[in-house]
């Protein structure tokens, strides 16, 4: 509506007499004022408000219209980012002074440990195929789990902003977040309510068929937000017992495709204290009763091995398996000095040693609410940086092993089913929802009583329990199926099939990308008897549309690659669907029974997908970039008028 009216203001403006405007040029301004307003009408009502907004900018340049050369553009444009980076610079200054000015309220708290910042130093030797050491300074806290409050400005958990600037130039630490700050929504399970990290470790051992009770207290060491930016390669989650003692671990690793997986080690006493006592005294190991070994537990490192399942590395597998030996930060030996001090070992499958990393203490721990304003302003401004440079030193030291050590590249798997995914980008979720609503009608007209239970992938905490007719009726024996989705290149892939059945078999069995409790029910749920009938759509450009996705659709290539950047790839034959390129049962279903504005959001997200597979290698991005330029071109083009040699 609104591009009809500026398209219909725009012709009216044409029209304007010249001396209403300006008696020399008032025709060639009138025009060209009334062309700028029918081209943004125009793309508004036919492409997007970024659309519009190039063309109108490249207009005003084109036509003249700043009166400006390119070096006093170019000066323009200097003061301007001088005048933001002076107000940059006092706003650091003013975010320096309120460490001072603000007032601070200690939350009491009267469980194991307290809030700590934990200077430390990581150290990486790779041993095999070929030898290579690197060490960083890294930032940690320690952090109570269960604990909510600001500690001094310095270290905030579980602090909600009320406003997202005015707590800026607040002086009440409950309104603002501290300058390191741990958000519980970046650990754990990605859920869409606001939990606690008490309350997401409980849920998730309780996915571990564990008590939340056995663990009482918890001690979490992480690389905290600086400045909103978040970037944590591991996490140590430490429960003790109800009498504090460490009796289990929590490993939360996240690689740099966005995915994340928990190992969850319970403590073997007998192991860790023979061990232990091995290495330091053997006699006094034989001395020792059953009963006191829990006791000896607070001075004992804590050992455990278990099999690698989880990506990290590009130049590693999936295969192998890892062993650690960590010290308990909050051991009573420690004379109240919390001490980290991790050593992990990652080893191939025949057991040879293939990569040492550690994580250990480098200075004392530091009391936030012990620092002096001076201490709190060289302390962020000598670790302030570390977060934000540890992402740009995993890509150097890769750097290195690929092209000095000659390393070759393990490609990504999909995950696994106990990895949590990546999130799902945007076009993976609007498919989602569509799926979500298809699976639905699948299960409301299946032949059997039913019942699943869908877990979504890439998006938070996204389930649904899925009933039939006759399984809502509870007359007769219900079959049950957990349908999870592993990768939410799922969604993605799921178009690309013209029969669902063969694309919950293909993704199944071939690809891996979701995991079915019960593949027995599949043909009750989506095996029928006749295809969808040939496209009978009364809008044209509906049904030039869906006719576009019928012709480029094919099926997707399987994810098997090579294992490794040396290995040959196979040659892959395009497969050719011999069923007259009908609409597939998804594109029916969104034909039948979606509203315009879902049937919309399909054709364009799968017509990405499909041009993006046959111009863009495949990436959307890609597409993107190739549409803005040709964008840009034909706007650069359109922006000079036929009158403009005769103005």
């Amino acid at each position: 509506m609104d591009g009809w009216c500026l398209l219909q203001a725009g012709t009216c403006i044409s029209f304007i007499p010249s001396a209403l405007i300006s008696p020399m040029n008032g025709l060639c301004r009138t025009a060209v004022v009334g062309s700028l307003v029918n081209y943004v009408g125009f793309l508004t009502l036919y492409a997007g408000f970024f659309d519009a907004t190039l063309l109108v900018f490249f207009i005003l340049v084109r036509n003249g219209f700043f009166g400006e050369t390119t070096l006093e553009i170019y000066a323009r444009a200097a003061k301007i980012l001088a005048v933001v980076a002076i107000v940059f610079l006092l706003f650091q200054l003013l975010q320096l002074f309120r460490l001072r000015w603000t007032s601070v309220e200690i939350p009491k708290w009267d469980g194991a440990g307290q809030i700590l910042l934990l200077p430390c130093r990581t150290t990486h030797t790779r041993l095999s195929p070929k030898s290579h050491t690197f060490s960083y300074a890294y930032l940690v806290v320690g952090v109570p789990v269960g604990y909510r409050g600001n500690a001094a400005n310095m270290v905030s958990v579980g602090v909600k902003q009320i406003s997202d600037w005015t707590s800026w130039f607040s002086s009440s630490s409950r309104l603002q977040k501290g300058w390191f700050d741990v958000d519980a929504s970046d650990y754990l399970q990605r859920q869409s309510g606001e939990l606690t990290l008490r309350e997401k470790l409980d849920s998730y051992l309780q996915t571990q068929g564990v008590d939340p009770a056995t663990y009482p207290h918890a001690y979490l060491v992480t690389a905290a937000r600086f400045l909103c930016y978040h970037f944590n390669p591991v996490s140590f989650w430490y429960l003790y017992d109800s009498h504090k003692s460490l009796a289990a671990m929590i490993l939360e690793v996240n690689n740099t495709f966005g995915e994340r997986h928990m190992y969850f080690l319970k403590r073997n006493y007998q192991s860790s204290c023979l061990n232990y006592h091995l290495q330091s005294n053997p006699a006094d190991y034989e001395k020792q009763t059953a009963g006191a070994i829990n006791e000896q537990a607070n001075g004992i490192p804590f050992t455990q091995a278990w099999p690698k399942v989880f990506h990290v590395s590009p130049f590693n597998s999936r295969q192998g398996h890892y062993s650690m030996t960590a010290t308990d930060p909050l051991s009573p030996r420690n004379d109240g000095k919390p001490i980290v001090n991790v050593t992990i070992r990652l080893s191939t499958s025949e057991g040879h040693d293939k990569l040492v990393a550690s994580l250990h203490h480098e200075g004392p721990a530091i009391d936030p609410f012990s620092m002096t304003t001076y201490q709190k302003a060289r302390f962020i401004g000598s670790w302030g940086w570390v977060g934000f440079a540890t992402a740009p030193r995993i890509l150097f030291q890769a750097r290195a092993l690929f092209f000095y050590r000659q390393l070759h590249i393990w490609f990504r798997p999909e995950p696994s089913k106990g990895t949590i995914a990546r999130n799902a980008n945007p076009i993976e979720s609007q498919l989602e929802k569509i799926f979500r609503r298809f699976l639905r009608h699948l299960v409301e007209k299946a032949t059997i009583p039913l019942e699943v239970s869908y877990n979504a992938s890439g998006i938070a905490h996204v389930t649904e329990r899925m009933l039939s007719p006759e399984a809502a009726d509870g007359e007769r024996s219900i079959e049950r199926l957990e349908f999870k989705v592993l990768t939410p290149a799922f969604y993605s892939r799921f178009v690309y099939y013209a029969h669902d059945i063969e694309a919950f078999l293909s993704e199944m069995n071939e690809n891996c990308t979701i995991w079915l409790s019960n593949p027995k029910v599949l043909p009750a749920l989506a095996l029928r008897k006749t295809f969808p009938p040939p496209l009978s759509i009364s809008n044209p450009w509906e049904f030039l549309a869906f006719k576009c996705i019928q012709r480029l659709r094919r099926r997707p290539d399987s994810i098997e690659r090579p294992l490794t950047s040396n290995a040959v790839p196979r040659t892959r034959q395009a497969a050719v669907d011999i069923r007259n390129f009908r609409p597939s049962f998804m594109d029916a279903y969104v034909l039948t029974h979606e509203d315009p504005a879902t049937k919309a959001a399909y054709k364009e997200c799968v017509l990405k997908l499909f041009l993006a597979d046959r111009i863009a290698f495949g990436y959307v991005s890609v597409l993107e970039v190739q549409r803005f330029v040709a964008l840009a071109w034909f706007a650069w083009m359109l922006a000079w008028p036929p009158w403009r040699g005769s103005c």
